[in-house]
């Protein structure tokens, strides 16, 4: 919608107005976008791929600045994978954290050992998230069967599940 404005004794329309209004914006470089992403947190080359192809310019040009940038260590799927766990797995089970890490475009082997590590551990986590949430067991089966849903939607196994829910060590 444009009309017509006075200001400054002159008529403009909205659009000139908001126009003169505005500040310049400087265009990132597909680098400087890049490196922005990075600054924020961890990126695989998958997900800087995915974040990036709108602002490519010229073909093959993503793909160089990747190949960059993971040259000088600033692109590391070893630190993607640390910074997930760190972040994820103090609240959800292996399997939610292997979905994130596929999701993001790590590589299969790095997943597999990530999700072998936070195995060892579930059980422990898994009793510690529904200490925190339920506090006690439930007085039903109704009320089980909610405390088990709840544990499954974190990405928490079966065998985890149950001795968390059960109060046994299950080791």
């Amino acid at each position: 919608m444009t009309g017509d404005v006075m200001q400054d004794g002159k008529t403009r329309t909205l659009t000139e107005s908001a126009a003169s209004k505005a500040k310049p914006r400087f265009g990132l470089s597909l680098k400087g976008r890049a490196l922005r992403y990075l600054a924020g947190r961890e990126h695989s080359r998958a997900e800087l791929e995915r974040k990036l192809a709108a602002h490519e310019e010229t073909p093959g040009q993503l793909a160089q600045v990747l190949d960059e940038l993971e040259a000088r260590d600033f692109i590391s799927e070893t630190r993607v994978v640390a910074s997930v766990i760190n972040r994820r797995a103090a609240r959800f089970g292996a399997a939610r954290v292997r979905h994130e890490l596929l999701g993001k475009g790590v590589g299969a082997d790095a997943v597999a050992e990530a999700v072998a590590g936070l195995k060892v551990t579930e059980a422990e986590r898994a009793r510690e998230i529904w200490r925190r949430k339920f506090g006690e067991p439930a007085s039903d089966a109704a009320g089980r069967a909610k405390q088990m849903r709840f544990l499954a939607s974190r990405g928490f196994g079966a065998e985890a599940i149950r001795c968390a829910v059960a109060g046994t060590d299950g080791d």
